[in-house]
């Protein structure tokens, strides 16, 4: 808003300057007019101004502000000289800057409109219905050919949408390669953070284990030796169960912290996809209340331990049928993609998470459930890392959720 004011200014200004040395009166009627426009540029951008902090649909008012621009260049070039004004080169200047707010559908509408008013402003000062500012009659439309006057139009036209199809659609490539590369840094802030997090807790898992195997033990023993007691058997129980719970944990931690080498096979992605959603559908957590519907190609081939991928898919489902309550659909889909690389999409249509919490579900014993340990999401990416494999994640909130993997795809064996 601040440098359409600041541009339109000089170039109006500058416009006032030349026309005042051909004609030294102030008060013709183009210098009324162009006192008009910069009047009514600063008048609407301090109307802008004022009304934006109460905007909420703002896509919906940079629309609106750059249709009205469009208008605003067409009363310019009329003002200027019409069919011979050296102005209309600022539909240009409206459709690059619409491309980098609007991106390609916006410039696409923003060059239709200036080629219907170009081309109506033509046409009515050709046939005679509009009168042009020009000292010139030599210069009017009208007074060419109307194969001259309408290859003109023709001319503007393709070059508003040329401009209008090139500046959308870098604008579309800058926008995703911000994408990009802003989730790339949030993937290495991750790796990093867990990287760290994880050699931590090696050591306190490993620290942790000695003792719980000692105690387990020793209550054995102590279970044997002693004489039989109703009570004191029930505690013992007790213990054992919990020292057995902290001990599968430690277990949870050092698969986070290290994932063990498997034994990797060439494996058909969707034999093993179809293998794991046949026992997770026969899981409590999913029957009898979630659907699960399958798009997968066929014939794509991964290599990777199938413990480790059977696991990762087991983790996700598991991770999206507790985010359902009661019915709901969990839809998985696998793509083949450019470079040699398939992606495995998760989808369920359950609560959904806000973005605060998007950037913490992949740390240790984070967990918006009750009963959740946290280490799920944080073993699935540790061992698609271990493999150099991504995992993203897409989530809006009372919508659902989508897990995204993308893995390297290999030549089927032979």
């Amino acid at each position: 808003m601040f440098s359409r004011v600041i541009f339109t200014s000089l170039l109006l200004g500058s416009t006032i300057i030349f026309q005042l040395g051909e004609d030294p009166s102030p008060l013709v009627s183009p210098l009324l007019v162009l006192y008009g426009l910069i009047t009514a540029m600063f008048l609407l951008s301090f109307i802008y101004a004022l009304i934006l902090k109460h905007i909420k649909r703002e896509l919906l008012f940079a629309y609106i502000q750059i249709g009205i621009d469009t208008f605003v260049v067409t009363l310019i070039i009329f003002v200027t000289g019409s069919f011979a004004s050296i102005f209309s080169f600022l539909y240009l200047v409206v459709i690059i800057y619409s491309s980098m707010l609007l991106f390609r559908r916006g410039s696409m509408i923003m060059a239709s409109l200036c080629s219907i008013q170009y081309g109506i402003m033509i046409d009515l000062e050709y046939y005679g219905i509009l009168q042009p500012f020009v000292m010139e009659e030599s210069i009017v439309a009208a007074n060419h050919s109307w194969s001259y006057v309408s290859f003109k139009i023709l001319i503007t036209m393709v070059a508003c949408f040329a401009v209008a199809f090139l500046s959308g659609f870098l604008s579309e490539q800058v926008r995703k390669t911000r994408r990009e590369l802003s989730t790339m840094e949030e993937r290495v802030k991750r790796v990093e953070k867990m990287a760290y997090m994880g050699e931590m807790a090696a050591g306190m898992a490993h620290e942790i284990k000695n003792p719980l195997a000692s105690l387990a033990g020793s209550i054995q023993i102590l279970k044997k030796e002693i004489q039989f007691d109703p009570e004191l058997d029930k505690l013992m129980q007790i213990v054992l169960r919990e020292t057995d719970r902290l001990s599968s944990l430690a277990n949870n931690f050092l698969f986070f912290a290290k994932p063990p080498v498997g034994k990797i096979e060439i494996i058909r992605l969707d034999r093993t996809l179809i293998e794991t959603i046949k026992l997770f559908e026969k899981d409590q957590t999913c029957r009898e209340r979630i659907q699960i519907q399958n798009h997968l190609d066929p014939n794509i081939w991964i290599e990777m331990d199938p413990v480790h991928l059977r696991q990762v898919l087991w983790n996700l489902l598991l991770n999206a049928a507790e985010a359902i309550e009661g019915e709901g659909l969990i839809e998985i889909r696998t793509y083949s993609l450019k470079h040699n690389y398939v992606r495995i999409d998760i989808t369920d249509n359950g609560c959904g998470m806000p973005r605060d919490v998007l950037k913490s579900i992949f740390d240790p014993f984070f967990t918006t459930k009750p009963d959740g340990t946290g280490l799920g999401l944080s073993i699935v990416h540790s061992i698609l890392e271990s493999y150099s494999y991504w995992l993203d994640v897409e989530s809006q909130k009372a919508k659902g959720t989508t897990f995204t993997m993308k893995l390297k795809q290999v030549n089927p064996p032979a």
